[in-house]
Parts: structure tokens; sequence; C-alpha cells
């Protein structure tokens, strides 16, 4: 916001002279204090006048120093207002009104108003809750409270970062647009790592071992088909010595000892097929037993409107967590 030099109207230092029972805000005030205090106000107006608007300010913020007289308020208001530092320049405003129109006049406690209510329009009253003991709370990278507290004030509007932080807990950190002449109320809850931390399985716990103990209900089979094969094999090798002995005077070996043979193969094909789907499942249920394994997932709380997740991560080089937040 700019206050045109043209519409700019100083306070009179008559305002400064008035009698000591008509001023309270003199109360306590040495002669010689508001004497350089109203010296100092004078200066300030001449840079005022000459738009030299960092030197009045720094004259009036000497000048309130030695008197904190609200006419010197509304004057520095105006300097800042040219400075473009509306939080600044409504904070003394606020200070200029505090006696009414006593120690300044009509004409410049309706100005101030009329201002006042233009700077409100650039600003947002801004609250800030904390309940956690000993976090310290920030805007926009500035400490204003640490916790548990609220905070109530003027800021610009415009984007703003809220942050609470507290050793061994995730800071919370809210970013706000907030709107000019509107009020918004911001709580930061702080959460410990578990606190954000949920472990889960990927699937019911029976499920991996039901592929482990089918893998070895096959092997088992297998093996039974494998010494079955070799049962086989076995009175067949016996019929064939048999047949081959001198007094069988070669004779032909009977058909049931061809089946034992055909027997003895099928049984054993069975068994070689039965290791490898065996072997295959008993290898694919052990893998599924440590992919089932507890394991840390986000987890996702509400603080104050935003949703906030935390996502553990585990590494050769230790452990760390990620937060997200959502608004």
């Amino acid at each position: 916001m700019r206050v045109f030099l043209l519409a700019l109207t100083l306070v009179s230092a008559v305002a400064l002279g008035q009698s000591e029972s008509e001023r309270p805000w003199a109360k306590g005030v040495p002669k010689d204090r508001q004497t350089l205090a109203l010296e100092l106000f004078r200066d300030g107006n001449n840079k005022l006048r000459d738009a030299l608007y960092r030197a009045a300010r720094e004259k009036y913020v000497e000048a309130l120093k030695s008197w904190d007289h609200p006419a010197i308020h509304y004057n520095l208001s105006l300097s800042l207002m040219n400075l473009d530092q509306p939080v600044e320049a409504y904070e003394h405003l606020l200070m200029a009104l505090k006696y009414g129109a006593a120690p300044l006049d009509t004409e410049k406690m309706d100005q101030a108003l009329r201002y006042k209510g233009l700077v409100e329009k650039q600003l947002t009253k801004l609250t800030v809750a904390c309940d956690l003991e000993g976090a310290i709370v920030r805007v926009d990278g500035n400490q204003i409270f640490v916790g548990p507290g609220k905070w109530d004030g003027m800021v610009r509007a415009g984007q703003h970062s809220i942050v609470a932080a507290h050793e061994g807990y995730v800071p919370a950190e809210k970013a706000e647009t907030l709107v000019g002449g509107d009020s918004k109320t911001v709580t930061l809850q702080l959460f410990k790592t578990e606190d954000l931390t949920e472990y889960k399985r990927l699937w019911p716990v029976g499920i991996p071992w039901t592929v482990v103990a089918v893998g070895a209900v096959i092997l088992g089979a297998s093996v039974g088909l494998h010494l079955s094969a070799k049962g086989a094999f076995d009175a067949y090798d016996k019929g064939v010595v048999s047949c081959a002995q001198p007094e069988a005077l070669g004779c032909l070996p009977p058909t049931s000892l061809a089946a034992s043979k055909s027997q003895g193969t099928t049984f054993q094909s069975l068994a070689f097929v039965g290791y490898a789907v065996g072997g295959a499942a008993l290898i694919t249920g052990s893998v599924l037993v440590y992919l089932n394994r507890l394991q840390p997932f986000v987890k996702s709380v509400d603080v104050g409107g935003a949703q906030v997740s935390l996502l553990p991560s585990f590494g050769p080089s230790g452990a760390g967590a990620t937060l997200f937040a959502t608004f």
C-alpha cells in the first residue's frame, strides 16, 4: 500500500503541547525527554514531507524511545505504509488510536481509522496453537512462542510457512495461503516416529505357510514315488538275472517283469516332476514367508485439516523416515 505525499497530513507539534492533566500519555515523562522527542518528531516530519520515508521512520522510532506519544505512532505509521510495511504500520496505528482523538485531533483520528481499515485489507489475523510442551513454533522462520501456548497476530496476506519442532518428534509444518481481511486458526500437533508407524503383513499369516506345506507334501510324495520306482526296478533286475541263469536256457522275461519296469519308469518320472514342483513350491513359500514378515507402513493422521504421513525406510546405512503432508 502506498500513501501519496499529497494526501499526507502531518500531526502538528501543537498536539504535543497540551497540559499535563489533559495528557495521560505524558504521565511520568520528564520535560527534557518530551522536548527531545518533540525535536526528533519535527525532524521526522520534515523528512516525511520530502518523501524520505526511511529517514523519517528512524527519527520517529528514536523519538518514541523518549516519549511513547500517539502522534508519533501515527506519523510513523505513515512512513511505514509508504515503505510497504503494513504489519508494522497496523501496530503503530493501534497505538495512535489508543487514547482516541485527544492526542491527535478529530481529523487525524478519522484519517488513522481510514488507514487502519485499508491496512487491515492487506493483513490476516493469524492464530497459531500448539499444546506440546517445549515445542518451538515458528512462522516464516521467526520463532513466535514455545509450547504449550497460543499466538495471535496480524500477518501479511499471502503464502506463509508455520512450523512446530521438538527433539524426538517429527516436525509439523503447514503451508497456508492467507487472504487479506480474513482470519485463520492453525493448530499444530507433533507425533513421534512410532506414533506414525504401523506394522502390517502383505497377506494373512497362513497363506505363505500353506504354500510351504504343499511343497513339503509334494516333495514327500515324490520321495515315496522314487522309492517305489526303485523297488520296481529292483524287481525287474532280479527277474532278468533269474532268466539269465544257465539252467533257465535263455528264457524270455515274463510279461509281469516288463510291467515292473514300466511301473518303475512311471514312478521315477512322477518323482522327478514332484521334486521340481515341490521344490519350487517350497522355495516360493519360503520367499513368501520372508516377504510376509511384519513391515512398517505409512500411517496417516489428521492434523488440523492436513493429512500427515510418515514412511519409514531402512537400508544398509541405517534407518530413516520421510514425512508427507497433504492439505
